[in-house]
């Protein structure tokens, strides 16, 4: 009977504060919202001449939403009671405001002072101009990369070319080619005596051409 009578009461707790749970979370209930907005205005200022600084950030902290000044500093914007509230000016340095949670009512004023924000630039060393002579021997011993089509000619060069003729490999299609240049060839004169190339002028020519080029000069 006891432990009956104790299941009753919990059960009966239980009911009452999901009751009261869903009366807070209930978003048909307009009682929430309205103790929960407040309208925020007020005017943002210099602290050492109280001048108006207009289009001064006003921002919600984590919610990612705000406002800024008009021209004569002055602001309006919705916000929760329980919020952070943050001042951003260029020049200034931020300031932070919270809404208080148990504020009366649903408007809440401000006269928000900005302080100068000091920022220390690098230094700077001035030197003075150089003299004539001494800027004609600059400018002559400067050394001026190479633009595009002086690098193009440069490796478009006879020789250059042969450089890397000797030095690179055949690839695929090269080798390929000269592949089925010699099967070619060998179907041509197939079943007969291939010509020979020791008077032919134009053989001599290349290889001459090629001597002189240093083609058959050993490598090692």
């Amino acid at each position: 009977m006891k432990k009956t009578t104790i299941f009753i009461f919990i059960a009966i707790m239980g009911l009452f504060c999901q009751k009261a749970n869903a009366q807070q979370i209930n978003p048909t209930n307009p009682n929430i919202y309205r103790d929960s907005v407040v309208q925020l205005y007020g005017v943002v200022m210099t602290a050492d001449s109280l001048k108006a600084i207009p289009f001064a950030s006003v921002v919600v902290n984590k919610k990612g939403r705000g406002t800024i000044t008009n021209n004569d500093g002055v602001f309006s914007i919705a916000v929760n009671k329980g919020e952070h509230i943050t001042f951003t000016c260029i020049g200034f340095k931020d300031r932070t405001i919270l809404i208080p949670k148990n504020l009366e009512g649903n408007q809440y004023s401000v006269i928000q002072l900005m302080v100068n924000d000091t920022n220390f630039l690098p230094a700077t060393i001035l030197k003075p101009r150089p003299t004539r002579a001494q800027f004609e021997r600059d400018f002559v011993n400067a050394k001026v990369d190479d633009d595009m089509y002086e690098t193009a000619r440069k490796n478009t060069s006879e020789s250059q070319k042969r450089i890397i003729l000797a030095s690179l490999p055949r690839d695929g299609k090269e080798a390929v080619g000269a592949s089925l240049t010699n099967q070619a060839s060998k179907y041509y004169y197939s079943g007969q005596l291939p010509p020979m190339n020791i008077l032919n002028p134009s053989a001599w020519k290349s290889f001459i051409n090629s001597w002189k080029r240093g083609d058959y000069k050993s490598k090692n």
